[in-house]
């Protein structure tokens, strides 16, 4: 085999890749998983598709050895095939932001709006929890926190948000979390918090990327 067919047949296999993460309901699908595993009619119900159409994408996936599967009776559960793919994931992101105009704009319209401060580091944020300087509030569904979640952190849905606003500390800083740095729920968040008074940021990334810098993660039966 010439060097030329070599690489030819190479870069198609690395296209593989390529091709299954070509989809926006993939993609969301992805997210969703790299919160915890999940079975295919949750990520019907989450992603908004039937489940047909969302087992017909997981098929894709799984193709591409982007994720695995279990069967338990007659339910399939999902999970990532490992941490590297929520690695591309954040390649993807970050070329996207740096490169297309596009997603630079429905950023700014859609959530810079909403919270135009700085995000605070991850390695700072477990500083500041070891200290016991910091509310941290995960403000994923309960299934999600469930899974795994920051060091301490309390699980306060968003919908829920306002019935725990007399629990909270008024006098220390609130940082909220979810799924990742474009989830809208941490921005609602923080957006509501500030309106009553509290002094709230967000987090620099979610549960992924926390867990890619290897920082330490709680699961509710651990």
């Amino acid at each position: 085999m010439s060097t030329g067919n070599f690489k030819h047949e190479l870069f198609g296999q690395f296209a593989r890749i390529a091709k299954a993460m070509g989809s926006g309901y993939r993609l969301e699908i992805l997210e969703f998983l790299a919160q915890g595993e999940r079975s295919v009619e949750e990520l019907a119900r989450l992603v908004g598709l039937t489940v047909a159409n969302a087992s017909q994408h997981l098929q894709q996936l799984r193709q591409a050895g982007l994720v695995k599967n279990r069967k338990v009776g007659q339910r399939v559960f999902y999970r990532l095939a490992g941490e590297d793919v929520v690695m591309l994931l954040s390649a993807l992101r970050e070329v996207a932001e740096r490169h297309l105009g596009d997603v630079r704009g429905l950023i700014e319209d859609y959530l810079t709006v909403k919270d135009s401060l700085e995000p605070v580091p991850a390695r700072q944020l477990l500083e500041r929890i070891r200290s016991g300087l910091v509310t941290v509030l995960d403000v994923r569904p309960p299934e999600e926190y469930a899974a795994g979640h920051l060091p301490g952190a309390v699980n306060v849905p968003l919908g829920e948000l306002e019935k725990h606003l007399d629990a909270l500390k008024a006098d220390q800083e609130i940082v909220a979390y979810c799924r990742g740095p474009h989830c809208v729920l941490a921005f609602d968040a923080v957006a509501r918090l500030r309106e009553k008074g509290f002094d709230a940021r967000r987090l620099e990334g979610g549960l992924p990327e926390w867990r890619l810098e290897g920082l330490p993660v709680e699961c509710e039966n651990s």
